[in-house]
């Protein structure tokens, strides 16, 4: 997700658009999202992580390598109830989850809250990880089939019969869906089209056709079609990423360790953070977090409810693994090379070009470049992934088939129209809506974590049963 220097998830796109009355009103909204963006409600998405952590038992330690193996493996189960593979369910949380903000916000994080933000980031995404794993847990294990035969479910689903509040299920889908339009499209749209502007000088309305049209034949096939693209376009995407930083890294390697001494010593000092407080390195580093693998927000266990496997913890693990790799890898990356190149004590920088110029000092002319690929693909990813989760939210709230098609079509245009107009206002709605969306969720997770101790129990006795059948 993206991430900006205050404690809304999104960068501001310029607003020069509009009369005195919208002015007022983006104005409004800017108060609301950073009234809701604010210490409270990321203490409580911290506070849930930790306290299902100690609930399961510091599970994302015990059994991470589980986790990985069952991710990477291809020995799953085919027959069991779900629309699509375990790894699929996992590349479409992680389309949706890893965003521009993997470049532009961790790099808006450590201007702010200087290079311990990165330290900061760590801590909120290893709690995170106990988190995203209950959410999942409880994707599947209260998930139901449509009238299609296909799997739905999510926090409103979890919230509506594990919870029995009705009404705070539909707010979450309320939410949803309307935060589908600006976190998961347009606003994506707009960075595809910018990027794909100043880079290769191709016309914004060029490549928002292209797009839409692109959108629309993966997102009109469904979840299966949708499972398809991202099981594709997800790992290529990373490593084209990954392996760019660590080519950085190992031509650099003396100055590696360096940064990482930076970057602990900075957490606890406050070294090179905004009026040099450790308040904004935490502040900012958690928020990067949090805004990065959006653990908390009730987003991702909408693609986990999808998938084909046999017990709720099985996928719980595997949808885990989504913030490891978001953000202790891809955001690692960007954060560690920042460090490295020392460009971040260039004050005139701005968060959106931070990260080029960092990889420019490595790369040369090659660094804008590949930074500028990875935003193409990342955005583009994070659109195929939101598409899945609002309609999903629009389906709980109206079950008409011909309101899904008319909310489909709706969203192929927004990427349209994302990709040629300012979209400041919807940028700053869609983190309220976000937001509104976390506040169910977690409610719904901290009210049924026994549910989820419960499911954890089941896996792990499934797992030592599999351990000991395969040494028979």
């Amino acid at each position: 997700m993206k991430g900006y220097e205050s404690y809304s998830i999104f960068p501001r796109l310029n607003y020069n658009q509009g009369g005195y009355q919208l002015d007022k009103l983006l104005e409004i909204l800017k108060s609301v999202s950073d009234v809701l963006w604010g210490i409270p409600l990321l203490i409580l998405i911290v506070g849930t992580g930790i306290f299902l952590t100690v609930r399961v038992a510091f599970l994302q330690i015990r059994l991470l390598p589980v986790a990985l193996r069952l991710t990477f493996s291809r020995k799953h189960d085919k027959t069991a109830e779900g629309d699509i593979s375990q790894f699929q369910a996992l590349t479409t949380a992680l389309a949706a989850t890893v965003g521009t903000g993997n470049i532009v916000g961790v790099a808006t994080a450590v201007l702010l809250g200087g290079p311990g933000a990165v330290f900061w980031m760590w801590f909120s995404a290893f709690f995170g990880m106990a988190t995203k794993y209950s959410e999942a847990i409880l994707a599947v294990k209260y998930r139901i089939k449509d009238a299609n035969g296909q799997m739905a479910g999510g926090p409103m689903y979890y919230i509506e019969h594990g919870l029995k509040q009705k009404w705070l299920a539909v707010l979450f889908a309320i939410f949803g869906a309307l935060a589908a339009f600006g976190i998961g499209n347009g606003t994506q749209a707009n960075s595809v089209s910018s990027a794909v502007e100043s880079t290769f000088g191709v016309e914004t309305w060029i490549t928002g056709l292209v797009l839409a049209i692109f959108t629309a034949l993966v997102i009109l096939g469904g979840i299966k079609s949708i499972g398809n693209v991202t099981a594709v376009f997800v790992p290529v995407m990373a490593l084209f990423y990954i392996l760019a930083g660590l080519f950085i890294m190992v031509t650099n390697i003396s100055a590696v360790p360096e940064a990482f001494g930076i970057i602990f010593k900075s957490a606890f000092t406050g070294e090179a953070a905004a009026g040099g407080a450790i308040g904004a390195a935490i502040r900012y580093g958690v928020a990067r977090g949090v805004f990065s693998n959006e653990a908390g927000l009730g987003s991702a266990p909408i693609a986990a409810a999808a998938a084909k496997t046999d017990l709720p913890g099985r996928q719980a693990l595997v949808s885990m693994t989504q913030v490891f790799i978001d953000t202790f890898i891809i955001c690692s990356i960007t954060g560690v090379t920042i460090v490295m190149s020392g460009m971040y004590k260039d004050t005139s920088i701005g968060g959106g070009d931070l990260t080029s110029a960092a990889f420019g000092h490595f790369l040369g002319d090659w660094g804008p470049i590949i930074i500028a690929i990875g935003l193409i693909f990342f955005a583009s990813s994070t659109i195929f992934g939101w598409a899945y989760y609002g309609e999903k939210c629009f389906q709980y709230l109206f079950k008409n088939p011909t309101l899904l098609i008319v909310y489909r079509i709706a969203f192929v245009a927004m990427v349209f129209i994302g990709s040629v107009v300012s979209l400041d206002l919807i940028w700053t709605f869609s983190d309220i809506t976000n937001a509104l969306m976390a506040i169910p969720n977690l409610i719904g997770l901290l009210g049924l974590s026994g549910v989820v101790v419960y499911e954890t129990k089941r896996i792990q006795k499934k797992l030592k049963e599999e351990k000991l059948a395969s040494k028979a």
